[in-house]
């Protein structure tokens, strides 16, 4: 059938849609979500219905073509394409088979991942499988394809020197910004750290937040080689660039959801440190309750998982089991995280006591990994890089290459509308829940409004006495505030 082009002037972007008349959408037996093949000229898109039951949306004979389908087929308003009915990509049939329960070969998943990045799935077929790995879980031959793939279908950084350094923490814990801190370190020792992170999906800030802060994070793959040359390392947003395309994609329908598949996990995290051609990856899993992981068991077991795949990929892993038990630094939020981040590194006594012990314990761990630094000594070179001001100058590099401006953390300020919660009676902070503070600071509209938040002036086993502050939450609006509050008090702190 042919029909005339109508310009929506509407992008959705990323999924081709059009959009049908309903009388021509009858005549080819053609219904919302199905598929059409369009034609013009040799240049041919597949792209997703949709119906309009009215002659104002799109007129008999006509197709309304969003953005993406007019580039796609170099067209415009008033021409016209050929339309023929499409069938659905043979992922989906993959995707039912997940849904069963069935396990899924290395070219089913393929499928799927090559249909995500090329925007061939539809947002509900999609999150069906995102759900269906969720429900149904993923064995090793699953995860170790659904890595391959992922890595595979995207650009990948190489780096011709070695080691290449790599860290990363499976998250859960609010405030917990020691890569910040840990990069900055290792490259003052000349460790090379292609450091790609990923937005807040449960939390109120991701690395890549907080460093979005401090300088951009959308940096192009062509200048990455040209900061490591430079620098040494960078601190991105990896969703930014096309490395592991599709994982950014799944990581958008997990988002809404607040979910985080075991085998999805996996993959999303050791396809990234493929793509960056890692060498050497310290893995965290923080523990405890109200963190992903509740216990040792779990970690262990996820720490095998990560050995695995480390060995496949020719990736060294070690492991590292963290306290998630309550947050780490004080600032929850991107302004807040990324102040924490500067004091400590220029070792401000506002510097939280925490993130500076557990940054120097991991960078001398990774020193010693590498052979940056003797069995033993890691620990104390980490603390000299950082006492010396080296960390503090190398981070300043990194943000002048990634385009920021030289940090000052006293021009990092939290929202105006304010909430203090004060201790009602003498005693010790005994639970500093992270589930609930992670709730809180994104309530208050972190990390969207990246200077909204939660400040812990008071953190777990430390005293307190009635009337003293225990934390303060910001947010940009009274509103916003409102709900922050009414999940804090619902809850509260304890106090013993």
């Amino acid at each position: 059938m042919k029909l005339t082009v109508k310009d929506m002037d509407i992008a959705t972007g990323d999924v081709k849609v059009v959009l049908l008349n309903e009388k021509d959408a009858r005549l080819l037996d053609l219904h919302p979500m199905d598929r059409v093949a369009l034609n013009r000229n040799g240049r041919k898109t597949i792209a997703i219905v949709d119906v309009g039951e009215s002659r104002k949306a799109v007129l008999p004979g006509h197709i309304g073509l969003f953005e993406e389908v007019l580039d796609e087929l170099s067209t415009k308003h008033g021409e016209v394409v050929n339309v023929e009915v499409a069938s659905k990509p043979e992922s989906i049939g993959a995707i039912k088979r997940k849904l069963d329960g069935k396990h899924l070969t290395p070219k089913e998943i393929e499928s799927i991942i090559r249909d995500i990045v090329d925007n061939k799935l539809t947002d509900i077929e999609l999150t069906s499988f995102v759900i269906a790995t969720y429900t149904r879980g993923m064995n090793t031959k699953e995860i170790v394809s659904l890595t391959r793939s992922l890595a595979q279908t995207g650009d990948v950084l190489r780096i011709k020197k070695y080691p290449v350094v790599d860290l990363h923490s499976i998250g859960g814990v609010p405030g917990n910004r020691s890569t910040m801190v840990i990069v900055p370190i290792l490259v003052a020792a000349g460790c090379i750290v292609p450091k790609t992170s990923s937005r807040a999906i449960t939390s109120p800030s991701g690395t890549a937040d907080t460093m979005e802060v401090l300088a951009p994070v959308q940096i192009p793959l062509r200048k990455l080689n040209k900061i490591i040359d430079d620098v040494g390392g960078f601190i991105i947003w990896g969703g930014a660039v096309n490395l592991a395309p599709a994982d950014d994609k799944i990581i958008n329908i997990e988002h809404p959801l607040s979910i985080d598949a075991e085998g999805q996990m996996l993959a999303s995290i050791m396809a990234k440190k493929a793509s960056v051609g890692a060498t050497h990856l310290l893995m965290e899993i923080p523990i405890g309750r109200g963190a992903k992981v509740p216990d040792k068991r779990g970690a262990k077991h996820l720490a095998k998982h990560f050995a695995e795949l480390g060995n496949i990929l020719h990736i060294k892993v070690k492991t590292v089991i963290a306290d998630g038990s309550q947050p780490v630094g004080r600032g929850i939020g991107p302004v807040l995280e990324a102040r924490d981040v500067l004091w400590t590194l220029k070792e401000d006594k506002r510097a939280p006591q925490d993130l500076v012990s557990k940054s120097v314990e991991q960078a001398g761990i990774l020193l010693e990994f590498t052979g940056k630094s003797k069995p033993g000594k890691g620990k104390a070179l980490a603390q000299q890089l950082l006492s010396t001001g080296a960390a503090w100058g190398a981070m300043c590099k990194i943000i002048e290459a990634q385009g920021g401006k030289p940090p000052n953390p006293e021009k990092l300020l939290p929202a105006r509308e304010t909430f203090t919660l004060k201790a009602k009676k003498n005693g010790k902070i005994k639970t500093i829940e992270t589930a609930l503070i992670a709730k809180v600071g994104r309530l208050a509209g972190a990390p969207l409004d990246p200077d909204a938040g939660v400040y812990l002036h008071k953190t777990c086993g430390e005293p307190v006495h009635k009337g003293e502050r225990i934390l303060t939450v910001y947010a940009r609006n009274k509103n916003k505030l409102a709900f922050a509050i009414k999940a804090l008090l619902k809850e509260r702190v304890e106090i013993i």
